[in-house]
Parts: structure tokens; sequence; C-alpha cells
């Protein structure tokens, strides 16, 4: 396995739907095996493939206190969201040194294609769901500052393009 580098915000695959995957096949889990290990070196707590510029819709989430119970999901989609909301800093590799919080729904049912390739239902509570809402996001080609006003997005883009460029 292999970790990858992440593309910059300014890539405009990270700001367009990814396709959806038709089956899981060795490629994929090739696939998810990198990320997990790319997820692991930042280190996060989730990972979508567009971010290390594969344009699918698979996504890892492992939000777990000893790390090693990493979901390996395909075509994840939110079927039910909580009322209530948690609040969480979220940042992201490809917008690096800066964060903001971001108001999400405290609890999230997916439905995705496990590692299986069979089709799952799974509640997700938590940074869990914080972290499965965050990578459908990227899934989508949002980005977690397009949850925050046009100011603060501009803000933080800039202060992380200032942060790139003193390196």
């Amino acid at each position: 396995m292999a970790v990858r580098p992440f593309i910059p915000y300014s890539d405009p695959r990270l700001h367009r739907p990814a396709e959806p995957v038709e089956g899981v096949t060795e490629a994929v889990r090739m696939i998810w095996d990198d990320m997990i290990d790319t997820m692991e070196a930042m280190p996060g707590v989730g990972l979508a493939a567009p971010q290390i510029g594969i344009m699918l819709r698979l996504a890892v989430v492992d939000a777990s206190d000893k790390r090693g119970q990493a979901v390996r999901m395909a075509n994840p989609e939110i079927l039910h969201a909580s009322v209530q909301l948690r609040s969480h800093d979220e940042a992201s590799p490809n917008l690096p040194g800066v964060w903001a919080p971001v108001q999400r729904p405290r609890a999230v049912t997916v439905r995705f294609l496990n590692d299986q390739g069979q089709i799952e239902d799974r509640d997700f509570v938590g940074l869990w769901a914080t972290s499965v809402q965050h990578q459908i996001d990227h899934l989508q080609g949002r980005v977690y500052v397009d949850h925050l006003t046009p100011l603060r997005r501009r803000m933080l883009v800039a202060k992380s393009a200032k942060l790139a460029r003193k390196g």
C-alpha cells in the first residue's frame, strides 16, 4: 500500500462530483488500502478519494480511539440525519493550516457498498457522523469551507495559501 499526495484546494477536481463505483473490485480494494494508509499518515479520521485525485465515490472513515477500525464505503448516501446538530472544528489536508467550526447533524444513517460489495445501512454518531458527512461532501464536490460564509471562506483560503508559500 502507499501514501498518496493530496491535491490542492485550487484543483477543479476537488470541486466537482465524483463518479459512482459500479462494484467492489480488487482495484477498488487497493484504492481503499492506499486511502487508509494516507489517512493514517495525516493523521485524520476520514478521507474521500477525490482528495487524492481519484474521482470515484469512495471514502474511508476511522474515528475509533484505537484506530484500525476503518469503514470502507463506496457510493455512500445519507438516508437519515438527526435534527440535533453538533459543532466540530473541521480541517482538510487539501487546505492545510486552517480549520473552522462546522455544524452538522449529530447522527446519520448511511447506505453504502461495503468492502464485500454488499449494500449496508449503518448508523454513525458523534465524530464518526461528522467525518462521514465531511467525506460525502467531498464526493459531491464540496469542501468544509463551503459551509462557511463567503467572507470566512475567502479568509481561510487566503490564509492557507499564505502558509503554503511560507512553506
